[in-house]
């Protein structure tokens, strides 16, 4: 059985959008797509439509990820992948998804708007590790009329920073060949001390891997993100996305963030933020208003405080900005601390080093 027969049935016999850019093979007067001949500015002529899938970015990525270019489907950060991936497979009030919480929210976001359901196992222990042996029953028992079509695992997790162990992962991935697709969720693997199963793809094709340009190389507001996926299923889904995803200057920014140099400069800020990240752990685990600092591979700290809300509301009014955890299961008496510079992680300490001495 194909990964593929797992799609939404209707929709893999749609012919879909063929834009006038995709059927445009070596042309030079490019009069098929209703564009204006001139552009607005001439020093960044934005008057064409671009590639749907930019070839030399493709490649790149290909490239630095270890894998084929057909495998890549290249979109507006993983967000999009996300959606496509649940639009794609899970029939509306019909097919469910598996998240694993507290874990990223869009998972769950996107099956609302699809109208799928939601089925959770939760992160298990101190550390908030995958539970295989449940997500394994919870798709054993999942209604014949409403399986679980995607099983998302994001490693290392948002927010709580811990991984799957690779052998897991993979053997998840086997156990749920021919029943359901693993989405795993890469958007922290840089940081990671195991590498990435992007190059697993290949001899697993329910495996799909999702990477971002948002994180590590700094592109966040760029919204540059791709799938690597069996090659039928990157064709399967680029028919049922928007027909230019990629605007040109988001693309033209991500080759020059994969190019040598500039892979060269990330490769030493990425030795600079674990550097940040493990003496931060050190410094808050042993501040007197911390419980305990979550182990991390990413580039960020899941940290429990006494008291995480009147913490918040402390580093809030001197201008610094963490993201609140209370209202995911679990994490209660949480905020999740991103790395910043040097100066911004001394920042945030002697805010809450001000605040425990007015205390005392």
């Amino acid at each position: 059985m194909s990964a593929l027969d797992l799609a939404r049935a209707d929709l893999l016999a749609m012919q879909g959008y063929s834009s006038a850019r995709m059927e445009a093979v070596g042309g030079q007067v490019m009069l098929n797509a209703n564009e204006l001949p001139w552009p607005q500015d001439s020093s960044a002529p934005l008057n064409r439509y671009p590639d749907p899938q930019p070839q030399r970015l493709r490649s790149l990525m290909a490239d630095v990820y270890g894998v084929s270019g057909s495998q890549i489907l290249i979109g507006r950060g993983s967000d999009e992948m996300i959606d496509l991936l649940v639009r794609g497979f899970c029939r509306a009030g019909q097919d469910a998804i598996l998240i694993q919480p507290p874990t990223f929210g869009m998972y769950a976001v996107c099956a609302a708007v699809q109208g799928a359901r939601v089925c959770s196992v939760p992160l298990i222990g101190a550390q908030f590790m995958p539970d295989i042996e449940g997500i394994l029953a919870a798709v054993d028992t999942s209604p014949t009329e409403a399986p679980v079509k995607l099983v998302f695992a994001c490693t290392p997790n948002n927010p709580t920073g811990g991984v799957g162990a690779r052998s897991d992962l993979l053997q998840l991935a086997r156990s749920l060949r021919g029943r359901s697709l693993l989405v795993v969720d890469e958007a922290y693997v840089e940081f990671a001390d195991d590498d990435s199963l992007a190059g697993d793809v290949a001899t697993n094709d329910n495996l799909i891997v999702l990477r971002t340009l948002s994180k590590v190389h700094g592109l966040a507001a760029a919204r540059v993100g791709c799938m690597v996926a069996a090659p039928a299923i990157v064709a399967f889904l680029q028919r049922i996305m928007p027909p230019y995803p990629m605007p040109a200057p988001c693309s033209d920014a991500a080759e020059r963030a994969l190019s040598p140099i500039s892979l060269q400069r990330t490769r030493q800020r990425m030795v600079t933020v674990l550097r940040e990240r493990d003496w931060m752990r050190e410094r808050l685990s042993r501040h007197p208003a911390v419980r305990a600092v979550l182990a991390s591979q990413a580039n960020f700290l899941c940290v429990r405080f006494d008291d995480a809300g009147e913490r918040f509301a402390q580093l809030l009014a001197a201008g610094v900005v963490v993201r609140d955890l209370r209202h995911y299961p679990g994490l209660g008496d949480a905020l999740r601390i991103s790395i910043g510079t040097s100066q911004e992680n001394d920042t945030l300490l002697a805010t809450l080093d001000a605040h425990s001495a007015c205390q005392a």
